[in-house]
């Protein structure tokens, strides 16, 4: 019930996603009135889903800890009690992120040494895609947050991207060694005497991103947050530039009628609705936050990072590489001394 057309691209999105994942099937959670008339028109869906009624939604501007106290006959509690009761292996939603994220985190708990979950997302690059994170989850951050995201980010780069030793960047305001302030200096410190399967590279810049620098970029939730508004509005500029640029003579639509193939397959690899799924990373269970505005699409791309994340076992993955590093609760304070 949660996102700006919901629930009808959440509907749409999960037929679109069953023709891409022929194996998954759906627990729908939501207003049985609303969705019962719907899910008659879509007999692909149909077959592959089942109605559980919600007497109550989470509004987009509720406060998370409302949503905690209030919530728990909404959409979205019940289907994540769904995922801890063993019902379903993942949830995916479009509904208020701070809610999702309380209300995961409440009921799923974090993995076995993990301090706090992050919310991880792919961004196109010029080399490929890169792991971003944390996109929004934890607005301030210590830097035994950051080694737990660097760990869970590329344990998340192997499984998505296929990447066997990803390299890892703590994004800063300088490449050099004494830039940016203690937090970052020291999760650098710890992560250069880290032995996981991941390569550390050191500090890199807002415009490494993009760059493909590194397959995964760290930093805390405030800065990531606005990393990820801001690379979404660039992609839009730019395509606002090119339309106006395509109309202004007779000759340019010549042009674009020429370039169009390629034009169009420029707009696939920047549209944010191919990259839709931000995956709450440290939790004992699947959790993923569809944007709010996302299309069909966007939601079916949301639901296939929920089903794959499953697929390869990656919460087994992170605990064994929390485990291959002895725990990061003292990690700090070791590289301080």
């Amino acid at each position: 019930m949660g996102g700006d057309q919901a629930p009808d691209i959440v509907l749409k999105g999960a037929e679109l996603a069953i023709e891409r994942h022929p194996g998954i099937s759906f627990l729908l959670f939501g207003d049985e009135a609303r969705l019962t008339p719907m899910l008659q028109q879509m007999p692909t869906l149909r077959g592959r889903a089942e109605i559980r009624h919600a007497p109550a939604m989470i509004s987009a501007d509720e406060k998370p800890s409302q949503a905690l106290r209030r919530g728990r006959d909404s959409s979205m509690r019940l289907a994540i009690d769904a995922v801890a009761n063993g019902e379903a292996v993942g949830v995916v939603s479009a509904g208020n992120t701070g809610a999702l994220m309380a209300m995961s985190k409440f009921v799923m708990h974090t993995l076995p040494g993990i301090d706090r979950p992050a919310i991880a997302g792919v961004f196109p690059t010029m080399t490929g895609e890169a792991v971003v994170l944390d996109l929004g989850a934890n607005i301030d951050c210590d830097a035994n947050n950051l080694v737990e995201f660097a760990v869970m980010g590329a344990a998340f780069a192997r499984t998505v991207l296929g990447l066997p030793r990803p390299t890892v960047g703590l994004l800063n305001v300088g490449e050099e060694e004494l830039k940016g302030n203690d937090t970052v200096r020291l999760a650098a410190q710890t992560l250069k005497s880290a032995s996981l399967p991941l390569d550390f590279y050191g500090f890199i810049e807002g415009d490494d991103i993009t760059r493909g620098t590194t397959d995964v970029v760290v930093t805390d939730g405030f800065t990531g947050n606005i990393a990820l508004k801001t690379t979404e509005g660039s992609a839009k500029l730019c395509f606002q530039f090119l339309r106006q640029a395509f109309r202004q003579s007779l000759l340019a639509r010549l042009g674009f009628l020429l370039a169009r193939s390629e034009l169009m397959q420029m707009r696939r690899r920047l549209d944010p609705q191919n990259y839709n799924g931000g995956v709450f990373l440290g939790l004992n269970g699947i959790s993923v936050k569809s944007h709010g505005g996302a299309d069909e699409n966007g939601f079916a791309a949301a639901i296939a990072v929920a089903a794959d994340m499953a697929k390869d076992q990656l919460k087994q993955r992170i605990i064994e590489d929390v485990k291959r590093f002895g725990g990061l609760s003292d990690q700090p304070a070791q590289a301080a001394q």
